[in-house]
This record gives C-alpha cells, structure tokens and sequence, in this order.
C-alpha cells in the first residue's frame, strides 16, 4: 500500500478533509498539516483530530511533504502552485481534486520543478455542505475518482495517484483531460446548471406574487439540493469549463424543446414514451 510520510492538504474542506481522514484511518500518511485562509476552520480540524497541524502559509506548509494535495476552488488551483513550487522536495508528488482538467493540467505541469511531479485527479464524490466539519471517511468509497496523465506524466507518480485513490475506496479510472471535461460536463455540471437556473426561474416567477419558493416540497427540494453548493467553486468550474457547459446546456435544450413540442401538440403517446425512457434509464445507472 501506498505511504506519504506527510501529506500537505491546502483547502480543508469537504473533498480534502475526506481525503486527510480517510488516509489516516487507512495509515497511509505519517503527518496531515492543513493549509487555509481560515484559521478557525483549521483549528476545527486540528481538534476534529483531520490535521496534525496547520499553517496560513502555503509555502512553509508544503516544506518536507512528499505529497500536497489542493482542494480550492478551479481557478486558483494554478496560483497556489506557482506560490509553492519553490518550496516543494525533491520527489514530492502535486494533486488536486478539481473538477476541470485540460485548464488546470496544462497551467501547473509547467509550474513543477525538476523531481516534483503534477498529477491530475477528480475525485466525483461530494455534497452541498463545506467545511472540515462536513468531511467524512466514506465520501469516495464506491465512488470514481478520474486521473488525467499526460504525456507529461512521471509514471511512478501516476501510480502513487492512483494507489491513494484505491486506498480511500474510489474506482480510479485513466482519462484525457479534454475527454474529462466534456465527461463531467454531461454528468456533473450541467445539472448544476439546471438546478441553479430552476431555482432562479421559480423564485422570478411572479404572475401570482407572493414567494413560490416557500411552497416547495420533497420533490423540488430534491431536485434542486445540489444548488445549495459553493458558488466560487461553481463560478470556476462554469468559466474554466466554458465551451464543454455551452455544448452540453444547448444539447439538453433541445430535449426540452422536444418536450416542450409534446406537452404543447397534446401528444400523450409522444409523452409516455419520452417519460419511460427516462425513467428506464435513470433505473439502469441505479
């Protein structure tokens, strides 16, 4: 099993908090330190017994780790590399868990000292809530966790990479960056921006006044939980990932329209059979 003698983790949250916990818990890392804005997050993470330590500098957080994990929000992944770069050891291994590739491999690889390594990775796990206090030790287990190599790519530390992966329980499949972000695209943002686009269509709508939104139940509360996640962090993913969200929302518009077409001709064969192939494969992915 892969071992780090310490782990540097810059952005202690849900996805890097999860990752600290469940490395330690599966004793494959010597030493947690956290690094972070916050202080009073830190802190919290020290007692919830996530971090050995922390520190608010970067630089002298990353000192002596052989592994430096970056869970900030996409756009800031390639200034916080830049910061530390000249600080990291000989063999030190740099990961991040962002969830748009082809922006962040190709603005840190070329970052790296000679004998340090970036490795991307995506870990498609997580929740609306943020924190060190939100992070568990069975967020990635069953789940998939995508590792981008280039060309690039040291393959020890590729492997290393993957093997944390593996430890924490995740399904560690091989992926080109680009095939990553039109990937995640499909699966992961464009339903955010759908579920944040329904809230602000419900809560604008106003023909009969009064707050519609209070009226919500299970359904729409279901539907639209992952709006409740971090606008920053979604911010970044929506302008990194620019032209893969673009061609997605425009090809699911043309479902809606379809449907739109359906509701608005009465066609309740048309109808049936749109909703049972949605139902037939939604069923299947469960």
């Amino acid at each position: 099993m892969v071992y780090f003698k310490k782990m540097a983790v810059i952005g202690v949250g849900l996805i890097g908090g999860s990752l600290a916990r469940v490395l330690r818990e599966k004793k494959a890392v010597g030493e947690v330190v956290g690094i972070g804005r916050g202080e009073a997050n830190l802190k919290r993470g020290v007692e919830l017994g996530v971090l050995d330590s922390y520190t608010t500098d970067a630089k002298k957080g990353v000192e002596g780790a052989d592994l430096v994990f970056i869970a900030t929000p996409v756009c800031s992944i390639p200034q916080v590399v830049a910061e530390i770069a000249p600080h990291l050891s000989k063999g030190c291994i740099v990961t991040d868990g962002g969830s748009v590739k082809e922006y962040v491999v190709a603005a840190c690889e070329p970052l790296m000292p000679e004998g340090t390594w970036f490795v991307g990775g995506h870990p498609i796990a997580g929740t609306e809530h943020s924190g060190v206090e939100a992070s568990f030790s069975t967020l990635y287990q069953g789940r998939r966790c995508i590792v981008t190599p280039t060309g690039n790519t040291d393959p020890a530390a590729l492997e290393k990479v993957v093997e944390l992966w593996k430890v924490a329980g995740s399904n560690v499949p091989l992926m080109d960056p680009v095939q990553h972000d039109l990937v995640v695209a499909a699966i992961s943002h464009l339903p955010h921006m759908v579920a944040y686009s329904l809230v602000n269509a419900v809560d604008g709508y106003d023909r009969f006044g009064g707050d519609l939104l209070s009226f919500s139940a299970g359904g729409f509360r279901d539907f639209t939980r992952i709006a409740s996640s971090d606008p920053v962090m979604w911010r970044d993913i929506a302008l990194t990932n620019k032209e893969a969200i673009l061609e997605m929302m425009d090809f699911f518009s043309g479902y809606l329209e379809k449907l739109r077409g359906l509701v608005a001709a009465e066609d309740a064969e048309g109808l049936r059979t749109f909703f049972l192939n949605s139902k037939q494969k939604r069923d299947a992915i469960l």
